[in-house]
């Protein structure tokens, strides 16, 4: 209801607004042609709102400008926000009136499409929940957890990124709805998985920063794909509610990729913390800095700091280092030792934290259990709210995107959502993560390790066609150093990059600590990238030349 004069021609100034940058959307295309997208980071938004250079309208203008110059080409997005230019009018009134919303105020973001936005499509990448493929639309009646506190903060949306089927590659994002998404630094080699949409769509400055999720390394990934700053955060510390899972029960969760340690300390400002709607994160509670991630960037030094370096301790595959990897690690650790950090040569060599790992349980079924409460969560408005009512829409079994869909002669198997905690394969994966955790913390605490210092991939990047003769051969096969060893710890990991190979992609490092140790990762990450400044944006190919 419009209760004051100011109501009122606040509504009738975004009905203007709205008006005007929907049926004329060139009339703020040539303002927003100035500025200058490429690596703009949070603080430049903000002070380029300060200063009256450009309005959240005309900023939004220039993102959606370029995306349509280059998204053609590059593939970073299943789907956009038609409410972006309203959203931005929005803010605009409110800042003139208000002041900034929060600290993301008219900053323009992207979400992988496995995450909620009410009232658009959440396809997981998978044919099945898309109209336009041959399935059904599967629209959420709210937002994520997440996607509300951004917009609280003051972000606008501006789409929802591509990622493979389910979230269910580490290495490529190539989507049943979308296809397939290519690295700017050279789109011979692999985006990473599965957060490979949000990665290209921020390397490429489609947008100023980015969502992604993980389970086995697709936030870490990408991010090392990209030359990007990831949080792979302790889970439990941002929620989850309304991402499509894959093992939310133990493992699941949501992050920033972005251009530098800074944007991801101040989106994770945003992100963390405890929610009713996720009440795993309740565990945050006591965990976060009273003054957020970002206040506590301000040390240029690491003196006294000891970081643990990988090992043959650590795991079999991937290591020793590609020979080429290996001489940059060592460069970055002499980066990292002139900053008055001391480190430890494979701190797990002898501890016996390989063969526990290898020894791991099977993992209990939880798919069934975390998909039935996703899609319970979808709310009235939705098409279906359950794997039975989708079948009984399209007719066919559900395999959870990995069956072709023509796979008429398969019945659908029926699996009951049990709760993992409710049985004895539960009981004895979760005592088995009690085991590992403490022997790694055992290992940090016997070398009074602040964190250690791995890198991310044990090898350069894959070639996006790896055998010629089968071009659509695409292993997972990402040479990751600590991702699904991580992620089965729930520890967190920050990803900075440090240098780039001779094929233009890059070589990055990554962070890791004890759970809830996010404030001190990015402590660390800040100092090493104002140490190095490594980062550099690609050169992006127009979107009207030939793939």
């Amino acid at each position: 209801m419009l209760g004051t004069r100011g109501d009122v021609v606040s509504y009738l100034f975004v009905t203007i607004v709205g008006l005007v940058v929907g049926l004329f959307p060139a009339a703020v295309h040539l303002e927003a042609q100035e500025i200058d997208l490429v690596e703009l980071t949070t603080d430049d938004v903000q002070a380029g709102y300060a200063a009256g250079n450009f309005t959240a309208v005309e900023l939004t203008q220039a993102f959606l400008d370029r995306i349509e110059r280059y998204e053609p080409y590059y593939n970073a997005f299943i789907s956009m926000n038609p409410d972006a230019l309203i959203t931005a009018a929005e803010l605009d009134v409110e800042y003139a009136s208000d002041g900034p919303r929060g600290p993301l105020h008219g900053v323009p973001v992207v979400i992988k499409d496995n995450i909620d936005y009410g009232g658009l499509v959440t396809t997981a990448g998978w044919e099945g929940f898309s109209q336009e493929t041959g399935g059904v639309d599967m629209i959420p009646d709210d937002d994520a957890s997440v996607v509300t506190r951004l917009r609280e903060a003051g972000a606008i949306i501006l789409g929802k990124t591509n990622l493979p089927d389910f979230a269910a590659h580490g290495t490529r994002t190539n989507s049943t709805v979308a296809g397939r998404t290519l690295n700017p630094y050279n789109v011979s080699k692999v985006p990473g998985g599965s957060s490979g949409g949000t990665a290209t769509a921020v390397n490429a400055s489609f947008a100023v920063l980015g969502l992604g999720t993980e389970t086995g390394g697709s936030i870490q990934n990408p991010a090392s794909a990209q030359a990007l700053v990831g949080v792979k955060p302790t889970y439990g510390l941002v929620p989850i509610e309304g991402v499509v899972p894959i093992n939310s029960t133990y493992v699941d969760v949501v992050g920033p990729l972005a251009r530098s340690v800074l944007d991801a300390a101040l989106t994770l400002d945003v992100l963390a913390g405890p929610t009713q709607e996720d009440l795993a994160t309740f565990a945050s509670v006591g965990q976060i800095p009273e003054e957020g991630y970002s206040a506590g960037l301000t040390e240029r030094r690491l003196d006294g700091k000891r970081f643990g370096l990988v090992g043959v301790g650590w795991r079999d595959d991937w290591l020793p280092l590609d020979p080429r990897s290996e001489v940059v690690y060592r460069e970055a650790v002499l980066s990292l030792r002139s900053l008055g950090a001391q480190v430890i040569e494979d701190p797990f060599l002898g501890t016996g934290f390989k063969d526990l790992y290898e020894a791991r349980p099977r993992v209990p079924n939880q798919g069934a259990h975390d998909m039935h409460v996703y899609l319970a969560g979808l709310g009235a408005g939705a098409a279906f709210n359950s794997v039975r009512e989708w079948e009984a829409l399209t007719g066919r079994p559900y395999r959870q995107g990995r069956a072709s869909s023509d796979d008429s002669s398969s019945e659908s198997v029926v699996v009951v959502p049990v709760r993992p905690s409710a049985t004895e394969a539960g009981d004895a994966y979760q005592a088995w993560r009690h085991r590992i955790r403490a022997l790694f913390r055992s290992v940090l605490e016997e070398h009074d390790l602040d964190a250690l210092f791995f890198p991310q991939s044990g090898a350069p990047n894959r070639d996006r066609i790896e055998d010629p003769e089968r071009p659509d051969y695409e292993p997972n096969n990402w040479p990751e150093i600590p991702s699904n060893i991580v992620n089965a710890l729930g520890v967190p990991v920050v990803t900075v990059p440090f240098t780039y190979f001779e094929d233009g992609t890059p070589f990055v490092t990554a962070f890791i600590g004890d759970l809830w140790t996010e404030a001190d990762l990015l402590v660390y990450a800040f100092a090493f990238e104002l140490a190095n400044g490594a980062r550099r944006a690609p050169a992006l190919v127009d979107g009207a030349a030939d793939r």
